[in-house]
């Protein structure tokens, strides 16, 4: 997918879930990179899926962490990998806290991403990164209830397909409510600082 699809999905979500809140920008200073979110209700439902080892798999199995909720797929060219690695940068830079971080990634293709791919693909980033996928319908509903915008886009050939596809991420809180949205290409040190600061509440 394009920067600028990513950019503009990123800033429609943005919008939809601003809507809802009061006064979202204040008056004083945000101490997030990333924008802040809170009360919005992207993320609300249950994101019951199956991670990579075949187990079910919901938000509240990783209550008491900070959860980064990304979208995507192993095909992607840009990006989806782009966006694992200045993760497990921004991880890393946590140090020891970085363990009270759990990165999980959905794949959006879930007819090429098999549990097995995702199980090669998501920890090669970090092994403590979890790759989540569903049925096509499960799928679906997760991306809906996340406001994310996902479409196949035809390939050369009927195997060579790729995903259009909003590419912000979401991060939720320890209490597992959704703070913060965090744009495509944001810098590792700025994502390990808003990830500190959700530590640190």
């Amino acid at each position: 997918m394009s920067l600028r699809h990513s950019l503009a999905a990123a800033l429609a979500a943005a919008a939809l879930v601003l809507a809802g809140c009061d006064n979202p920008f204040g008056t004083s200073k945000s101490p997030f990179s990333g924008i802040d979110v809170t009360g919005g209700e992207m993320g609300g439902g249950a994101l019951r899926l199956q991670d990579h080892e075949g187990r079910a798999r919901s938000l509240a199995d990783f209550r008491g962490k900070v959860v980064v909720v990304i979208f995507g797929f192993t095909h992607c060219p840009d990006v989806c990998p782009t966006q694992l690695a200045d993760m497990a940068k921004a991880v890393r830079q946590l140090g020891d806290r970085g363990a009270e971080v759990q990165v999980l990634f959905v794949t959006v293709d879930p007819k090429r991403d098999t549990a097995e791919l995702l199980r090669q693909y998501v920890p090669a980033f970090h092994p403590a990164f979890i790759g989540l996928r569903g049925s096509e319908a499960e799928t679906a509903a997760v991306t809906k209830d996340f406001k994310v915008y996902a479409s196949e886009r035809a390939g050369k050939t009927p195997e060579t397909y790729t995903v259009d596809h909003s590419a912000q991420m979401f991060v939720f809180d320890r209490q597992g409510r959704l703070r913060l949205l965090l744009p495509p290409n944001l810098a590792s040190a700025a994502i390990s600082s808003d990830l500190r600061v959700l530590l640190n509440s």
